[in-house]
């Protein structure tokens, strides 16, 4: 039996805004007005920043996943951690019912990261917040003839990747010398999309071609139970290219500043405990 193939549904170039300092610039990978399209996905953007743009804050409702594109990322949260991030590291948050973080450049450092909002269902709205850090070296890469493929999460050429999400993803890092073809295999019924870090790639059985900020959703069967196939083809040394994929939820959201609920009366639930201190002591 022939796997599916997907293809480029729809595609876009990342358009940036430059920001008022500390922040430097800004740009929407996943537009968050477009949630439905990309679900279980609500949002990507690309920041540059330095310390000082995302100090302590809360969120509820939803998970993040960051990668570090370049410079430093330090986090903290209000149970304690802190760590340094380097660039090609992941960061996973499960917000749950009460997360309070900070992330930060270091010293005098641009971060440059991509920061993903995966939606969660609402009954795990109220899930046990929960942080993990990812390390590069610690996902599992697989050579193939021309590139490699690093695997961050999910099951994804024959190896799993180290980050576990409340709401199973794939997140894999293919990176292509000119000229080299892969076939990225995900399960049919994830709603997927791909960014462009850098290169040239064409993508899909229907070969969209896609440069550096290019962002492509793909096609799948949401009822499917099986495979899918991605075909990409590399036109461009140090092509890299990242392919998020996950099983849409299918619950209308009210994304509301820092918190993704399933209505406005929670929304403002939400607003009501944070003034009354029950997303506990500031992250510092």
């Amino acid at each position: 039996m022939v796997n599916f193939q997907r293809e480029v549904k729809d595609h876009w170039y990342v358009q940036y805004q430059e920001m008022g300092f500390p922040a430097i610039q800004k740009g929407w990978v996943l537009p968050a007005d477009r949630w439905r399209d990309f679900d279980p996905f609500i949002l990507m953007a690309e920041d540059w920043f330095k310390k000082g743009t995302f100090p302590d804050h809360p969120h509820r409702g939803f998970q993040t996943v960051t990668y570090v594109v370049d410079g430093r990322l330090e986090h903290i949260d209000n149970a304690g951690g802190r760590d340094v991030l380097e660039p090609g590291d992941v960061q996973y948050m499960n917000a749950g019912w009460a997360a309070r973080h900070a992330e930060d450049g270091v010293e005098d450092d641009v971060a440059h990261t991509l920061q993903l909002w995966l939606n969660l269902p609402g009954d795990k709205k109220n899930s046990e917040t929960i942080y993990q850090n990812v390390y590069g070296e610690e996902a599992p890469v697989v050579p193939f003839d021309g590139g490699a493929v690093k695997v961050f999460s999910g099951k994804v050429a024959g190896v799993e990747g180290p980050l576990n999400s409340i709401v199973p993803i794939t997140l894999s890092e293919v990176t292509l010398s000119e000229g080299a073809t892969f076939t990225l295999d995900l399960p049919e019924n994830h709603n997927a999309f791909l960014y462009v870090l850098a290169g040239d790639v064409v993508a899909g059985e229907n070969e969209v071609n896609l440069k550096k900020h290019g962002v492509g959703t793909l096609s799948f069967l949401e009822e499917g139970e099986g495979s899918s196939e991605l075909k990409l083809v590399s036109k461009k040394r140090r092509t890299k290219v990242l392919v998020y994929s996950g099983a849409p939820i299918r619950e209308e959201i009210v994304p509301h500043g820092p918190f993704v609920m399933n209505s406005m009366e929670e929304i403002k639930q939400a607003y009501d405990d944070f003034r009354k201190g029950k997303f506990g002591p500031p992250a510092v």
